[in-house]
Formats: C-alpha cells, sequence, structure tokens
C-alpha cells in the first residue's frame, strides 16, 4: 500500500457524507472521519487495539443502566463534557457592562428527572446521612435583577458520599426543586456533601486504573437553575477546603463555585430555626444569561 492510500481512504469516507441533508449533521461526520482516521495514522493503530477499544465502548454499553450512564461516566472523565460545557459558556458571553453568568460544569451520571417541587425553606437532608446544612442566596440576570419564580433544582450525595441513586432499591433522596420568590431568594435545608469515588467497578474505573487517574470527586452540591427567558444553568456549588478540588476526575471544579460552608454551634439559624445540633451555612448567587445570547453569539 502506497503511503497516500491512507490519506485517500479518509478522502473516500467524508465523500460518501456529501448528500448528506443537514449541513450540520455532514460537518460534524467529515470531521470525526478526518479525526478518527488522523489519530489511527499517529497512533498507528494495530487492529487488535482497534478492536479493545470497541469491545471497550461494547462493555461500557452493556453496564449501563436507567440508574447508571456508564457512557456519561467515560465522557466526563475523558473532559469531554467539560470541554463542551466550557464551548457552550463562551457562546454565552456577557454584553458589555454586564456581570459573565455563573459557570457552568459537568452535569455527572447522577441527575433523577422528576425530582419533588417542594416549599422554600424544606429540608431535604432528613432521610439521608450527614451534617445538617443551610443553603441559601438569589438568582439574578447579569444585569442584577432579580429573578422571580426560576426554578432551582438541587440533589447531591449524602454525608458519606453516596447517592440515592447507587443504593441497591434507589428511592429519591437529598433532591428536589424550589422556586425563587418575588426577590429572586431561595432557602432550603440538606447536608454538607462529602468527597466521594465515581462508580469504579465497570469499564471507566478499568480505565482509571490501568492510567493510575485518581477516581475521586470534590464534595459539592448539584444545582441547575432555569427560568424563561434565560439560559438554563447547570453547575455545582463545591465545599471550600475539600480534597480533590485540585484532581477532580471529571475536570468539573471552577474557582469561582468554591464556597465557604460556615459551621456553627446549635443555636438559631438565620431563617430562624432553632438548631440542636452543630450545621453549616452556605451562600451563592447564581447569575442566568438571557437566551438572547446564544443567538447574538
Amino acid at each position: 500500500m502506497s503511503d497516500t492510500a491512507p490519506l485517500r481512504l479518509t478522502d473516500d469516507v467524508i465523500a460518501a457524507f456529501a448528500n448528506t441533508p443537514d449541513p450540520r449533521l455532514r460537518e460534524i461526520l467529515a470531521s470525526l472521519v478526518k479525526h478518527l482516521h488522523a489519530f489511527a495514522r499517529e497512533v498507528d493503530l494495530t487492529p487488535s487495539e482497534w478492536l479493545a477499544g470497541i469491545r471497550f465502548l461494547g462493555d461500557v454499553g452493556s453496564i449501563s443502566t436507567a440508574m447508571r450512564s456508564e457512557f456519561v461516566l467515560l465522557s466526563d472523565t475523558l473532559g469531554v463534557s467539560m470541554m463542551v460545557v466550557a464551548l457552550e459558556q463562551a457562546r454565552l458571553g456577557a454584553a458589555e457592562g454586564s456581570e459573565e453568568p455563573t459557570e457552568a460544569t459537568v452535569e455527572g451520571p447522577f441527575h433523577w428527572p422528576g425530582a419533588p417541587e417542594l416549599p422554600l425553606g424544606s429540608d431535604i437532608g432528613t432521610l439521608i446521612p450527614g451534617e445538617p446544612t443551610l443553603y441559601r442566596g438569589r438568582v439574578t440576570d447579569c444585569e442584577g435583577r432579580p429573578v422571580a419564580g426560576a426554578e432551582l433544582e438541587v440533589w447531591s450525595s449524602d454525608g458519606e458520599g453516596m447517592y440515592d441513586m447507587q443504593h441497591p432499591e434507589p428511592a429519591m433522596k437529598g433532591r428536589a426543586r424550589f422556586r425563587t420568590d418575588a426577590g429572586g431568594c431561595y432557602t432550603f435545608w440538606s447536608i454538607r456533601p462529602a468527597p466521594y469515588p465515581i462508580p469504579d467497578d465497570g469499564p471507566v474505573g478499568a480505565m482509571m486504573r490501568a492510567t493510575h487517574r485518581s477516581i475521586y470527586r470534590p464534595a459539592h452540591m448539584h444545582a441547575q437553575v432555569s427560568a424563561p427567558g434565560h439560559v438554563t444553568l447547570t453547575t455545582h456549588l463545591f465545599v471550600a477546603g475539600s480534597p480533590h478540588l485540585h484532581d477532580d476526575a471529571v475536570f468539573g471544579k471552577r474557582d469561582s463555585l468554591v464556597v465557604d460552608f460556615h459551621r456553627h454551634p446549635p443555636g438559631v439559624a438565620a431563617d430562624g430555626r432553632v438548631m440542636e445540633v452543630t450545621y453549616h451555612s452556605a451562600s451563592f448567587d447564581f447569575r442566568l444569561a438571557p437566551v438572547k445570547a446564544i443567538s447574538a453569539a
């Protein structure tokens, strides 16, 4: 085979997609073929190595269930999820004189649609282990105006680093949806999350062990904030001082999302609740980008 034959093969495969009606699909597939073929040439990929990769992807699919998306975990640990998030954030930008929207990060494999909507001030941590924590803050637009009625969906691991989905009999715990008040304010109780290892009993775990990578994530509370006329934000609140802030297995940590969790002795909390045990409090304000920022970009 001549040296130019592999390059001709790439051109032939790209040409096979020339009649794809959707121009965006045609662009993506052509670029995928171009870079995938270039990867194979660059590492001089052998047939046995390629088959091993195919088997790996098959194993990723086989272990995935409705409660466990190994493909999301693979995307996260390869940094692709955060790359896509970062590209989307760059498209939003900020209007001159406005604040940047809150930084986004990965949704992760533990989002469970359908969390109950509860009144502000509710405690969603009573059924899971962990130290009580009061969360409060505001949702505003990038001009600082409050966003009333914004939906704030939250979920986290418990104080032992386990999600409700990971138990033998999964049941929604430690997750809920809230609506901001007329001033854009929110408040709820949960627990102080703990660092935890990503699921490592599948092919992604095997990859992490083979490459001697950390499988841990720093402690964080997930938050997804949405409101009409605004871009939905998916982000985390990271616990300041948590282990693994500097070696997050999914590359999701952002400095702007690291929040102080203040420790308090028993007494009256800021929302008036009488606490008989030590508790924590965390404050964070979310800024949402306008939908028009996407079309303008």
